[in-house]
């Protein structure tokens, strides 16, 4: 999955892994539970194998997101969105818009439904998006011209379907 040609882009929509539900605990800081950390690794090695490398990750700041993309992602520089946080899908795509359209591959985390939503008004399709699942997309149109029915669905992965 090369982004040799400059013309093509490549989203990456991932919904945070599983997060604990801890009593008395802001939403915004629930940790991964043992299995998200697993699945939030696994993530990030299913995407190197199939070649992705992140221009640019744009990340809700609640906690579970963020020790996602760490997990999935380790050393590479995230932009904390408070933006993302429970967004819309039509917010996340304006803030997709908005990126600098000379980057090629971009990487947005963050919640349901939005994620889900984002990612079924871009290319369609029949999937859930569970905890720790992503959606790898491809598409021709610059950043700022990104619209449902823009983007081809290269691969999904669920990490509960995913063989361990």
């Amino acid at each position: 999955m090369s982004d040799k040609d400059e013309h093509v882009r490549t989203l990456i929509l991932l919904r945070h892994a599983k997060a604990a539900q801890v009593p008395g605990l802001d939403d915004r800081e629930r940790p991964l539970t043992d299995r998200g950390e697993r699945d939030a690794q696994r993530a990030g090695d299913e995407l190197r194998a199939l070649g992705v490398e992140p221009d640019l990750i744009l990340c809700s700041p609640s906690e579970r997101t963020r020790r996602t993309v760490e997990l999935a992602f380790p050393g590479v520089a995230v932009s904390y969105e408070r933006d993302v946080y429970l967004a819309y899908p039509e917010e996340l795509l304006a803030l997709l818009k908005l990126t600098d359209p000379e980057l090629g591959t971009v990487v947005l985390c963050g919640h349901n439904p939005g994620v889900h939503e984002l990612a079924l008004g871009l290319a369609g399709g029949d999937y859930g998006f569970r905890p720790g699942a992503f959606a790898v997309f491809r598409t021709r149109s610059g950043w700022v011209d990104l619209w449902p029915g823009e983007a081809e669905l290269v691969t999904h992965w669920d990490p509960k379907d995913a063989t361990a």
